[in-house]
């Protein structure tokens, strides 16, 4: 009894993993179903091969028990049985190849004119831009890439520094982040929802913390956020937020970082022009507070050791300023 109820939590564990926030078996997108069917595929023929194996290695050593010594291994049956096994392993290996070629060609085919986000990666962040023909209308972001539901999206994959990989699960298949090339994804959301990615490849001491969210929603509403991205920063500031702001420009923060509407115009890091509004903080480490602001602001090496942030010296009053300003820039 003992044994059936240690196998059974076993395979509830693994069921557990089948769906959720970040798994290759829920699916939205149509990549996505594409490489699904093909796993789906590739594991009921290995299930099924392996089980005639099984089957086949306990009715030999039980027949061996059996036999006499003058049993041939060498006759006709035993021939006509390698012959079969042989024939029917290049056929199943030739129809899974043929399987995975056309799964490959079907996920890069685009159902109609597709959007371009160029995406690069960072360590350990993505940064995310918005190409235009109009320069005005161009904007940078940070680890959220906002997308409309039911059309296609090519994502432009490029990497500042090391081999990075690219991963939504539910949305499609990886893609490598190579230095000194640009390589391309297709990705498409077919319900609205929020699809968490991660970086697929070790990349060095945060890879970890490299995750990256893909924002899907209906195309009124994306439409408003790429409005609200387009604004420089915000306007609507309190007391204690433009106090933030001068002790910002002030201090290296605005050598690194750019707040579009300032003379803030760094490009080490992260654009911050609409930091307040995204749903999180160091590539998916925390969500976007104003507490989790301030705790990044005074010491982000604690948080993500090896980041490219230094800590930047600030008085209480500062800090507190600072992480105002942070959070109102929507």
């Amino acid at each position: 009894m003992k044994v059936v109820k240690l196998l059974l939590y076993l395979v509830l564990s693994g069921v557990a993993g089948c769906s959720g926030l970040q798994s290759a078996l829920d699916v939205h997108g149509m990549p996505a179903t594409h490489l699904k069917h093909l796993m789906t595929a590739f594991f009921w023929i290995c299930a099924i091969v392996w089980l005639l194996v099984i089957v086949t290695l306990i009715y030999a050593l039980v027949r061996s028990h059996t036999a006499d010594a003058s049993t041939q291994l060498d006759g006709p049956r035993t021939r006509i049985a390698v012959s079969g096994a042989v024939a029917a392993t290049s056929v199943i290996i030739t129809g899974l190849t043929i399987a995975s070629f056309y799964t490959t060609r079907s996920i890069d085919t685009r159902m109609g004119d597709a959007i371009t986000i160029a995406v690069k990666g960072e360590q350990w962040w993505w940064r995310v831009r918005y190409p235009n023909p109009d320069w005005v209308l161009e904007f940078e972001t940070a680890n959220e890439i906002h997308i409309p539901v039911g059309r296609d999206v090519r994502l432009q994959l490029e990497s500042a520094n090391v081999i990075h990989s690219f991963w939504v699960p539910s949305l499609a298949g990886k893609q490598d982040l190579v230095p000194g090339r640009s390589n391309t994804l297709l990705i498409r959301a077919e319900r609205p929802g929020v699809y968490r990615g991660q970086c697929a490849e070790f990349c060095g001491l945060q890879h970890s913390h490299m995750g990256i969210l893909v924002v899907a929603e209906d195309e009124a509403s994306f439409s408003r956020w790429l409005a609200s991205q387009r604004v420089v920063r915000s306007r609507t500031m309190d007391d204690e937020a433009a106090a933030g702001e001068r002790v910002f420009l002030a201090k290296p923060c605005a050598a690194c970082h750019t707040v579009r509407g300032t003379f803030a115009t760094g490009i080490s890091g992260p654009d911050l022009t609409h930091v307040g509004s995204r749903r999180t903080i160091g590539a998916g480490l925390l969500e976007t507070t104003r507490g989790s602001l301030a705790a990044w602001i005074a010491d982000p090496q604690t948080l993500k050791p090896g980041n490219n942030m230094p800590m930047v010296p600030l008085t209480s009053d500062e800090l507190r300023q600072v992480s105002r300003y942070m959070d109102v820039l929507r």
